[in-house]
């Protein structure tokens, strides 16, 4: 006889002798629902300070709460870690709660894998357990315990099932809830596009704009706190790039430190090298910080994705294409660098703007930078500018002589200019002559674009190869963007420019260099009023292209010397010019003799010799019009003119005017055309097209910071 001892739970059976396998079919009756009449309510309540993303809970009201969707909809917040999504996950099924008369489920996947055995399994057997199944119950197999929860879901219905922090499509589809009006919302780093298969609506979260994130700084740290300092409020979350968990912490730890002022935390914050490190926040418990929630995403990345994350940390400037991103992580193909950024892409870590360029959040660019300095040697940082350097200065190079090949250049373009039957634009052949920019209706115009487009990054690609002492490759990048300045004219950035090339050139040693770029930074500190710098980097120009015995640039450098004299002593300004009319017939210069002979003509008229101006500026319209510089042939069309409204030909100045605004408009000359129509608008009779050649003019200046705009809108104004 059988004797069992103590309490039994479930199934017994006594057997003395069976003949065949026993089968126990018992879930259907005892799996049970001990759960039946308690509603599940499982999400965490958002947190108190939530703000704003009424725009993505809109979305999400489309997508899950749809009475005619077939099957189970599925929405799924991805974004940045630290983006917000769970808060916004927990906002919307806390203001839905009466939606989902089932109840709600919640599975936090981060603490399934924090855990051994962290699988879906688990997963299955957590909701399994919340709709009332006892553990002696669970099914062991994975297929099992996946039939089980749809038959109970199904059953149940009207369920909402908040995943959290899934990382892969296979996390979310077994636990698809089955019964109707029931709904399933993922929250995910990485997009988890194959579940768009599966029916799913793919929802990014951006970060929050400027008063949102003050909002929610107030909200955790006080709204005294704010008032009392407005604008560092404002410097603080610009400085954590609108990512709420950074905006949090930060105001988690103004809120703990009460003596700890607004403004003093954004000057410890302001600091990039260890800005990552001070976002965070300590108790006695625990301490949180931004890496920590980076480092999370960072950690899944496979290796060769991981190393471009390093690399992409070191890049200088705010976007950048799928070329530059293959130099700086060193790979061979555009192709091989498009893969990598897509996994990047599909973690969050990047972001794809508009025009198909990619963009790193600031706080991720630091992170990714401190990856690198922890795993890859010291030089990577130095290797990768350099390598992003070279690839820029080749476009920069190739792109100024699509625009004008045969203008005055120091540098050995033929050295640099080899390496362009190698380069290749993602999805093209390798080109040769002027590189990407050829095969084109207008080469010329799609590297002055080109170059406008990429204008902050080679400027910031400057400054940090600067700072590291790649001297040579900084000076000649610095002379073929100068091309741009001399088209668009960006003041600041000119100023900048230059001035990084000068001491770049001084550093290698390159006198020539450095007397061409002290000459051209003479023009952006004259138009901006700089008159005095300007004179000083003429002087010095002077004597060291006198030192290299280079005649053409002893030419041009006379030229730029008239131009300051145009304003201070116009019989110098004649004289100049003449010197560097004769220097550039010496050389035999064609095009240097016809500048020169233009500003020759517009000083004659400036020192009131009008008719020998006239012939003069003819005479260089026409050598400009023969070697196709249409741009400086505009010009001088409209300083003949301005000659024949200083004699009194107001009718053919009207003409010339207006013709020469329309030619260097078309050449894309837009400080010229400004200067043109403002001269204009001191002609014409008929008010409205007087005030449309200064709104012009306008537009024009202030785009390009000049001084002058503040002239132009005085007119405005005054009628």
């Amino acid at each position: 006889m059988n004797h069992l001892p103590g309490n039994v739970d479930g199934q017994l059976a006594q057997v003395g002798v069976a003949h065949g396998p026993i089968t126990f079919n018992y879930h259907a009756a005892e799996a049970v629902l001990s759960a039946a009449g308690r509603r599940l309510n499982q999400v965490p309540r958002p947190p108190r300070s939530f703000v704003n993303r009424h725009r993505a809970l809109a979305e999400l009201d489309e997508v899950l709460a749809a009475d005619d969707f077939p099957g189970c909809p599925i929405g799924v917040f991805s974004g940045l870690p630290g983006i917000g999504k769970t808060a916004a996950a927990s906002q919307w099924a806390h203001i839905n709660h009466q939606r989902f008369p089932g109840g709600q489920l919640f599975i936090d996947f981060a603490q399934l894998r924090s855990g051994a055995g962290a699988d879906v399994s688990e997963a299955l057997a957590i909701c399994l357990r919340a709709l009332g199944v006892h553990d002696q119950y669970l099914p062991v197999g994975f297929a099992e315990r996946t039939a089980l929860y749809r038959d109970l879901s199904a059953e149940r219905g009207g369920m909402l099932v908040v995943l959290d922090d899934v990382t892969r499509p296979a996390q979310v589809t077994p636990l698809v809830p089955q019964g109707p009006r029931s709904a399933l919302l993922a929250t995910s780093t990485w997009r988890l596009g194959e579940l768009v298969l599966d029916g799913a609506t793919l929802l990014q979260l951006d970060v929050l704009d400027p008063d949102s994130a003050v909002e929610l700084l107030s909200a955790v740290c006080g709204h005294q706190r704010i008032a009392d300092e407005p604008d560092a409020a404002k410097r603080l979350v610009e400085l954590c790039g609108g990512l709420p968990i950074a905006v949090r912490l930060c105001g988690a730890r103004l809120l703990t430190h009460p003596r700890l002022t607004i403004g003093e935390l954004v000057v410890e914050l302001s600091d990039e090298q260890s800005r990552l490190s001070r976002i965070a926040v300590s108790s006695a418990h625990e301490e949180r910080t931004m890496s920590a929630a980076l480092e999370l995403a960072y950690r899944d990345l496979p290796e060769t994705a991981a190393r471009m994350y390093r690399m992409l940390g070191h890049l200088p400037g705010l976007s950048f294409d799928t070329a530059v991103a293959a130099v700086a992580a060193g790979l061979a193909t555009a192709e091989e660098a498009k893969e990598t950024l897509d996994v990047l892409e599909r973690a969050s870590l990047l972001s794809v703007m508009e025009d198909r360029r990619y963009a790193l959040h600031s706080l991720v660019r630091l992170h990714a930078r401190e990856m690198s300095l922890a795993q890859d040697p010291p030089s990577a940082a130095r290797e990768t500018v350099g390598r992003v350097l070279g690839h820029y200065r080749l476009l920069t190079v190739l792109a100024d002589l699509a625009i004008r090949a045969d203008r005055l250049r120091i540098t050995d373009t033929a050295e640099i200019t080899t390496a362009a039957e190698a380069f290749s634009a993602p999805g093209e052949e390798a080109s040769t002559g002027v590189g990407p920019f050829a095969g084109t209706d207008d080469p010329g115009r799609d590297a002055l674009c080109w170059l406008e487009a990429e204008r902050s990054n080679i400027l910031a690609v400057l400054r940090a190869a600067a700072e590291l002492g790649f001297a040579r490759p900084v000076w000649q990048t610095v002379e073929a963007f100068t091309v741009l300045f001399l088209h668009h004219r960006h003041l600041a950035d000119w100023r900048e420019s230059s001035e990084l090339g000068i001491d770049a050139a001084r550093g290698d040693g390159a006198v020539a260099a450095e007397a061409r770029l002290r000459s051209l930074a003479s023009r952006p500190h004259m138009d901006l009023g700089q008159d005095e710098r300007a004179k000083e980097h003429l002087d010095i120009a002077e004597r060291l292209a006198v030192e290299s015995g280079h005649v053409v640039l002893q030419a041009s450098v006379q030229e730029f010397a008239g131009r300051y004299w145009d304003r201070h002593e116009p019989s110098r300004a004649v004289d100049a010019y003449r010197a560097s009319l004769a220097l550039n017939a010496e050389a035999g210069e064609v095009r240097g003799e016809a500048l020169a002979r233009y500003f020759l003509g517009c000083a004659q008229s400036a020192a009131g010799d009008h008719m020998t101006a006239l012939t003069t500026l003819r005479r260089a319209r026409t050598a400009l019009l023969s070697l196709g510089d249409y741009r400086m042939a505009a010009r001088a069309l409209a300083d003949t003119g301005r000659t024949k409204a200083r004699l009194g030909d107001t009718v053919d100045a009207i003409v010339d005017l207006s013709r020469a605004a329309a030619d260097l408009r078309r050449s894309r000359a837009f400080h010229y055309e400004a200067q043109a129509v403002e001269d204009l608008a001191g002609l014409l009779e008929d008010p409205e097209e007087v005030r449309a050649c200064l709104r012009r003019a306008l537009v024009i200046y202030e785009e390009g910071g000049s001084p002058r705009a503040a002239a132009v809108l005085a007119r405005l104004t005054a009628g």
